[in-house]
């Protein structure tokens, strides 16, 4: 019985371990090919949206640090003529939270033209935000905005599901120790992506009409927009 108890307690262990390798050998493959396509605000090819990926924003309107630096980021790259439009994506599923009116408004406030600032409104999650990009948006040609760390992924899932994407880093200051957190958390979402991007393809929680990139973002607007 002792010996039957060793040799089971063995093989949860292996298997343990091999679960971990596996896990942490996908996410270094996420990262290699993600990590090929990102590049500076100089050198990204012209595309035809810039797509800045949602974050935090407060009660009051106010976005995060992050999200601050991701449209800011956005919109220099709009500036030099990077892409004529823009597409904020973020999760705008409960009425008393709204991602995307918040990170538009930002831009407007730039400078932006209200015209060339197109609103995802179902961009529940990195995944979701590069499917909409390609089916709802029509995009083909994108550049995509965030944090280092979660642009990796970013520009893999793109590059998955057909998008000839590059991403470019908002990084412009240190966020402190809950970097951490989200780069750990990272590795779990990274192993996940890799399956829903190359093996699985789910559609996203919603879809709809076609809203080409190319055309007027005031389609987008909602009540809550100016």
């Amino acid at each position: 019985m002792k010996a039957r108890n060793k040799w089971t307690c063995i093989v949860i262990i292996v298997i343990f371990f091999v679960i971990v390798f596996a896990g942490l050998a996908i996410d270094n493959y996420v990262k290699n090919n993600g990590s090929r396509y990102i590049t500076n605000e100089n050198d990204v090819p012209k595309s035809d949206a810039i797509l800045i990926l949602g974050a935090y924003v407060y009660p009051n309107g106010i976005v995060s640090t992050m999200l601050n630096d991701r449209l800011t980021v956005g919109f220099e790259l709009y500036q030099r003529g990077k892409a004529a439009k823009l597409i904020v994506s973020g999760d705008h599923g409960k009425f008393s939270y709204d991602e995307v009116n918040a990170m538009k408004k930002f831009l407007i406030d730039k400078g932006a033209r209200n015209e060339d600032v197109f609103m995802d409104h179902a961009g529940f999650s990195t995944y979701e935000s590069l499917y909409r990009a390609r089916d709802i948006f029509q995009a083909k040609n994108i550049i995509i905005v965030t944090q280092q760390y979660h642009l990796l992924r970013a520009v893999f899932i793109a590059r998955e599901l057909g998008l000839k994407a590059y991403g470019v880093a908002a990084d412009r200051q240190d966020y402190g120790i809950v970097m951490e957190k989200y780069k750990l958390r990272e590795i779990a979402a990274r192993d996940k992506d890799f399956f829903n991007a190359k093996i699985i393809k789910p559609k996203p929680t919603f879809l709809g009409e076609a809203i080409p990139v190319k055309g007027d973002g005031r389609l987008t607007n909602d009540k809550n927009s100016n």
